[in-house]
């Protein structure tokens, strides 16, 4: 076999595999043959669609960083509890969106996520402050502030570990209580706050109300506490658990909530299917009928190129949407996009009385610069895409990245050696192939 040969034949094996991995079901009777789902985001599967909103009135510091924490901690929960492919983004200000796919059931999904503790410590008040405002309260004023104790900089947000401990001599009658450990901002924090209360209570409220009101004995620079709220061993571990999941920084309150029905995905996941395919078709038409040979290799080009990049997406892998599949049906033009430049430089090579190699060889060399910078600007404009946005734009801008980069490769790599393998003797003669 002349080497020319080799190199195109490479591709096509690994076309037709790659092929039947995005669509093993000819396979499947084998048994051997991997079998890897795609991953379907919230439009396309159905499920939860949540919307919480934090309370940021006693944000003093940087509010961006509470609701990037927020976040943080319920992305870290809802992977816990293993729902997969959870999307948690900021909208807005205080806003926090959760969408879970292939969870139907309203309250299983608000369940799944539960509600995370909110932890924080509060110092005492003056007697003369507490019943200034109890006094204020009994005529509807400052309703919001507790009349017993100030709130302080340190809470949940500053938790390294909670564990469920026991007293081990079994004489103090304290039940099971919840040993927890802050990091080393939060140790500082901590030892001030106790260094400056001794002998003095320290309440340590969860949710809003307290749950263990300890008298300072001393001066705390280890960072651990322990929290006693006459807890049964149940509770106790499933404080301990949902604390290690993430306290929140800021609380947070659900003010929407949408299902979204698995039909709707499924006819969603169809017409997207049907859009490529035609898609597909309509390119590949065009180009067998304007470019003859040259049109049906960059076709079959084309093909490897899907079967790459869904490949791609299954092992990443990618969770498409519809603006996601948008992207990727926009990739097939720009795949075919490098094939016109490339060709449309062969014909006017071909009609100046060149070779066919020749011909092959300026088309490519001529179309180059105007391949990598149309490229390397939809790679840009990709890179800020995701970098700037959430969600849908985001997955857009995936797709199209990956679907830019592959392009790239099968339009002057895949492509130029199947063009190159179909130089012959026959080719000059022929000539009229090559459009």
């Amino acid at each position: 076999m002349p080497d020319r040969f080799i190199k195109p034949l490479i591709f096509l094996v690994i076309g037709v595999l790659l092929g039947f991995f995005v669509y093993p079901k000819p396979l499947d009777k084998f048994g051997f043959w991997p079998n890897y789902p795609f991953h379907l985001g919230l439009d396309l599967a159905g499920g939860a669609h949540l919307v919480y909103q934090a309370d940021l009135s006693k944000v003093t510091d940087d509010r961006t960083d509470a609701m990037e924490g927020v976040r943080d901690v319920i992305e870290r929960r809802v992977n816990f509890f293993g729902v997969s492919e959870p999307i948690v983004q900021v909208e807005g200000n205080d806003r926090l969106v959760v969408e879970l796919a292939g969870v139907y059931d309203i309250n299983e999904a608000i369940k799944s996520i539960g509600e995370t503790p909110f932890l924080d410590f509060r110092e005492a008040r003056d007697e003369i402050d507490s019943q200034a405002i109890l006094d204020a309260q009994k005529e509807g004023k400052r309703l919001d502030e507790d009349p017993y104790f100030i709130p302080t900089q340190l809470s949940g947000r500053y938790l390294k570990s909670a564990k469920v401990v026991f007293d081990q001599s079994g004489l103090s009658g304290i039940g099971p209580q919840v040993a927890i450990e802050f990091n080393e901002e939060g140790a500082k924090i901590f030892a001030d706050l106790t260094k400056k209360n001794i002998n003095r209570i320290v309440a340590i409220y969860l949710d809003g109300l307290p749950i263990s009101t300890p008298v300072v004995q001393d001066e705390i620079t280890s960072g651990q506490a322990v929290i006693s709220g006459n807890f049964t061993p149940e509770e106790a571990k499933e404080l301990a658990l949902r604390l290690n999941a993430g306290a929140l920084p800021v609380s947070i309150n659900l003010i929407s909530q949408q299902t979204i029905g698995a039909s709707l995905g499924k006819d969603s996941v169809q017409k997207s299917l049907k859009a490529g395919l035609s898609g597909l078709l309509l390119v590949g038409i065009f180009m067998i009928a304007f470019y003859r040979l040259p049109g049906l290799i960059s076709v079959v080009a084309l093909l490897i190129y899907v079967a790459v990049v869904l490949t791609i997406y299954k092992l990443v892998p990618v969770t498409l949407t519809l603006a996601g599949i948008a992207g990727f049906i926009l990739t097939l033009g720009m795949a075919v996009d490098a094939n016109v430049l490339i060709f449309a430089r062969m014909k006017e090579e071909l009609a100046s009385g060149k070779s066919v190699a020749a011909s092959i060889g300026e088309g490519f060399s001529r179309a180059w610069l105007s391949i990598r910078d149309s490229h390397v600007t939809t790679l840009l404009s990709a890179f800020v895409l995701y970098a700037f946005t959430t969600s849908i734009v985001r997955g857009f801008a995936l797709t199209l990245g990956i679907g830019t980069i592959i392009s790239l490769f099968t339009a002057t790599i895949v492509t130029k050696s199947m063009l190159s393998a179909s130089v012959t003797k026959w080719s000059e003669k022929n000539k009229w192939l090559f459009g």
